[in-house]
Formats: C-alpha cells, structure tokens, sequence
C-alpha cells in the first residue's frame, strides 16, 4: 500500500471544455521523469485514487498533472472542479519504465503520443539527458483537434532551441489545420509517410521507441514495427519499443 502526502492545488488550467492540468505543491518527491503517481481524493471517506503521469521534471518544485474528462469517470469530473487551495492525495512512491535509464544508447529516439499521453514525455524533453544523448529526437503528437493539444507551446520552444536536433511532428485526427497532419500516427507509419517526412528511418540498430497513449495506437504501432525487426523492450530481454497504456 502507497503512504499518501497531502498535496495544494497552486492551479487548474483548462485547456478546453474536457482537458486540464493540475499544478500541486507538496513536500518534495522522489522520481524518474516519465514516472507516474497515484493521485487521489477522499469522497464518501474513502479514497478514490488513480495513476497520472507526472509533467513536471524532477527539479521543479510543483507537481503537474494532465487528465482528461472524456470518459467521464468519478475521479476526474472531481479533479476538473478543484479550485486553488483545495487538497489532494499523492503517492510518496512514483513508478513506472517510461524513463530513459531504460533506453539503450541509440543515435534516435522517437516518442509517439496520443492525447494525454504527452505528460511523461513532456517531463522527460523538458531534462537535459535526451539533448545530451541522443542525436535525433522525434516527437510525434496526436490529438482530436488543436485545442486538445496541449503544450503544444512548449514543443515550439523545443523546436526553436533544438532546430537540428529535434522533430516535432502533430497530427489532427477530426480538424484539418495547415500546420499538422491530418491523419492517424499508424497510418502514417504503416504508409511510410512519417519516415519521408522526417528524413529518418526507423532502423533496429539506430532507434527506440516509447509510446504513450491508447491501447490501439501502442497494439498497431508495435505490431508493425515488430513485422521490421522491432521489439518491445523488457528489463529481460532488451529490445526497441517501450510502452505505457492509457485509458
């Protein structure tokens, strides 16, 4: 059973009608970027509680959490109506394998995300340690419409710091703006588009892969790349794609 420290909400952004982010002050935690937290809120006396990825590096001082309300569940139409100052529930212990200690030496790393499966690569981009070690990275980004990509500013900023570097490349499933693609991540993998677009090729011996987001993105993006000689990567067996389902 996690030990539980009592969080302050610092500020809820609303990026849209259906998608938020929490900033949290509590006393500091111990984590890997990319690693995720239970978060939790007492209704009815009890705990209602549920894994979120922290946004937010190591080093700074507030938790970030980012969640949507799509599905409608009990614990985030609650956490949506958190005001400042209002209480929160974190885990002491983080978790979680989408960290880059986990990721060989590789000269690319690509990161496919789909919705609010951007936290932990946003935690991980906003680090020292990809610029240092890795000479391409390749950041992919789905969502329904511009407005539910969030951060996207940040990956701008990224992209502006890093031109030679880095890769940011957004897809609009529902919208056809000029400046994304308007397809799915896997049909554009699988047509072979993606690596045209960048100019880089998802080779074995010079790539890895981490995937967050939905369950049908991550099964489609490993079954094809498993057909070029790609495997998921386990502490056992080392391989190429490393993943973490959202719901």
């Amino acid at each position: 059973m996690p030990t539980w420290i009592q969080g302050e909400i610092v500020e809820n952004k609303q990026w849209c009608p259906d998608l938020f982010s929490l900033k949290i002050k509590t006393d500091p935690l111990s984590f890997k970027a990319g690693q995720f937290a239970l978060v939790g809120l007492e209704i009815d006396d009890k705990l209602v509680h549920r894994p979120y990825s922290l946004v937010n590096t190591p080093q700074e001082s507030l938790l970030e959490v980012h969640f949507n309300t799509f599905q409608k569940s009990f614990l985030t139409s609650k956490l949506a109506g958190l005001v400042t100052g209002d209480t929160i529930q974190i885990s002491d212990r983080l978790n979680g394998l989408l960290t880059l200690d986990q990721v060989p030496d590789v000269p690319h790393l690509w990161l496919f995300a789909t919705g609010t499966g951007i936290g932990p690569f946003l935690s991980i981009l906003k680090t020292a340690e990809p610029w240092q070690r890795f000479e391409k990275i390749i950041l992919c980004y789905s969502a329904k419409t511009v407005e539910n990509m969030a951060y996207r500013d940040d990956f701008e900023a990224m992209l502006s710091q890093y031109p030679d570097q880095f890769y940011f490349v957004p897809f609009v499933t529902r919208e056809k703006p000029a400046d994304t693609i308007n397809a799915r991540i896997t049909t554009y993998l699988k047509s072979g588009e993606l690596e045209k677009h960048v100019g880089l090729t998802l080779a074995p011996e010079m790539s890895h892969l981490m995937l967050c987001g939905l369950a049908q993105m991550l099964d489609e993006v490993t079954q094809h790349l498993e057909t070029r000689g790609l495997h998921r990567h386990t502490r056992r067996e080392p391989g190429h794609i490393a993943t973490e389902k959202y719901y």
